[in-house]
């Protein structure tokens, strides 16, 4: 099979919103009048950001999902997206799969595929995502202000928890429930784009947590010039996984929650006169969300237990790259 068959077969569909689908050498996209185009990009490469044995269907699905995510943190709706695709050969089973959970995440989003690349080479999957939002109406990272409140969606470390058990390093082992239902996260993960929508116009800061709590908060610390006080122990208690009866040290639990990474969910800060809003806005993004602190006018980051004591760091490190 060569390339354009390749494309042919597993990523060419109808579009709707473009005014070209695959083929052409641009994508056309039309943004409604008084948007925004909102764009991000994302490489996944295999050994780096997932095994090589993961089911292509999770693959397919984690690999959009995660450029959805960041149109999330965007308060953006979600228009189209490239992809590029270096393979290390045709393999029409995994095609079939990554196909599958690739194009149900768009359809379930209502986005479409509109051009990209493939060739042969190492296993890598980069998407490029393209939104709109109204002129103006952006979450961006820069807008916290001290006495705001900190919020995240969802369960934060479950995801770290499934590859530290993958990796070996959880002894004993996780009951075969609670190790599916964590490596779900970790593969399979929600973006939480209606709560994005949702909060437009009522949160001061928002990203999506990719990297490690800890880790990722530090940019809108950084780039709104403001400090927080975090409640360890209110992060703790939105993973899954620390409502069981799984004994691991505390370290480990604060690792996973603080600086886990691959969770995809959104931290944001809102006005504290705000709590009613969050909270209408999480119910109607059918997504949860747990108040975890406050933004500070001292910088950095003060991290207190559930007595109100302060908590050291320790060695909590969040993903980098190159570290």
């Amino acid at each position: 099979m060569g390339e354009f068959d390749l494309i042919a077969r597993y990523f060419t569909r109808p579009v709707r919103r473009a005014a070209l689908g695959v083929g052409d050498d641009c994508a056309l996209l039309q943004v409604t009048p008084g948007m925004q185009l909102a764009v991000s990009s994302d490489m996944l490469v295999a050994g780096r950001h997932f095994f090589e044995d993961v089911d292509p269907v999770h693959l397919g699905h984690k690999s959009l999902a995660v450029n959805l995510s960041d149109l999330a943190a965007c308060g953006a709706r979600p228009l189209a997206f490239t992809l590029a695709l270096s393979l290390p050969k045709v393999d029409e089973p995994w095609l079939a799969g990554f196909a599958k959970g690739l194009l149900a995440l768009a359809d379930e989003h209502e986005i479409e595929l509109v051009g990209g690349d493939t060739t042969h080479g190492p296993l890598n999957i980069c998407i490029t995502v393209f939104g709109e939002v109204p002129a103006g109406q952006a979450l961006l990272r820069s807008g916290a202000k001290a006495g705001d409140d900190i919020w995240v969606s969802g369960t934060l470390g479950d995801a770290r928890l499934a590859l530290d058990a993958l990796l070996g390093k959880i002894t004993p082992a996780l009951p075969a429930d609670l190790f599916n239902a964590a490596r779900m996260r970790l593969e399979c993960p929600a973006p939480r784009v209606a709560l994005g929508l949702a909060l437009r116009g009522i949160a001061s800061s928002a990203l999506d947590v990719s990297d490690g709590l800890l880790g990722d908060l530090t940019h809108i610390l950084e780039q709104s010039q403001v400090g927080a006080q975090i409640d360890a122990d209110a992060v703790l208690q939105t993973m899954a996984a620390r409502k069981t009866s799984l004994a691991l040290p505390d370290d480990q639990w604060y690792q996973c929650a603080l600086a886990g990474g691959d969770d995809y969910e959104l931290a944001f800060t809102a006005p504290a006169h705000l709590r009613s809003q969050v909270e209408a806005a999480a119910q109607s993004a059918s997504t949860p969300v747990t108040r975890i602190g406050s933004v500070t006018a001292e910088p950095g980051i003060r991290l207190l237990d559930a007595q109100g004591q302060a908590l050291s760091r320790q060695s909590w490190a969040s993903f980098d790259h190159f570290a």
